[in-house]
């Protein structure tokens, strides 16, 4: 068995529950709001067009079509636009407070803190995310996840995303450490695991949902707990 020094995890939908810290952050919005009174008539049709508009425009900044400030400019207007509401009607608070509600919420998947305990005295602990400094830095402390990690790295910091080999190679620099004494834990196939592959790191595919995939990672687990047979 490979023997790690140096354990990176993705947050978003690996540690922190991004679906159901969102779905609760959305609902709260549409009945503060009175979305029904912009146009969009059920709490469904809001959610759907989010999770239709939002995944692609982080697709896009994924791969540098758009940056932090247009993805939060047009967000919402594109999603009420989807879901036939008025877009001139967003109140100009509405992504502010969206940001601030979701960040604020402390609901992470089954097992992480057991995990990461666990991992904690066995192995240095650190994040690898594509997602924005104060938005991290705020659901880690809501969390309760900051004080189990030593390192976190931002794309917004580093200036690349995963896949991109580069914000990997530079976290090991960071560290001093080698490619070889690292392990990558994340859900997204190309960020996480094509991007640790690209890196030359090892990588555990956390796979709650069973989705089949093109890439071979050197594990795949269906949930955290799962990192105690090999670590």
């Amino acid at each position: 068995m490979k023997t790690y020094q140096h354990i990176f995890f993705d947050l978003d939908h690996t540690l922190w529950d991004y679906d159901r810290n969102v779905t609760e952050s959305l609902s709260e919005l549409y009945h503060h709001y009175e979305l029904l009174n912009m146009g969009i008539p059920t709490f469904q049709q809001f959610f759907d067009s989010f999770h239709h508009v939002n995944y692609q425009l982080w697709d896009d900044y994924n791969v540098g079509k758009i940056d932090k400030t247009n993805l939060r400019k047009t967000r919402f207007p594109r999603i009420f636009n989807h879901a036939g509401g008025q877009a001139d009607a967003i109140p100009i608070e509405f992504e502010e407070d969206f940001m601030h509600r979701t960040s604020s919420k402390p609901h992470v998947f089954p097992y992480s803190k057991e995990i990461l305990t666990y991992l904690k005295g066995k192995y240095q602990l650190h994040v690898i995310t594509n997602g924005f400094n104060e938005s991290q830095a705020k659901k880690m402390n809501s969390s309760g996840l900051t004080e189990f990690f030593d390192l976190v790295v931002t794309s917004e910091t580093t200036g690349h995303k995963k896949p991109d080999a580069r914000i990997f190679h530079f976290t090991v620099e960071a560290l001093k450490t080698s490619h070889q004494e690292c392990l990558m834990i994340g859900d997204n196939p190309n960020s996480d695991i094509l991007g640790a592959i690209n890196a030359g790191i090892d990588q555990v595919y956390f796979n709650p949902e069973g989705k089949q995939i093109d890439l071979n990672p050197t594990y795949t687990i269906s949930h955290l707990k799962e990192l105690e047979s090999f670590l």
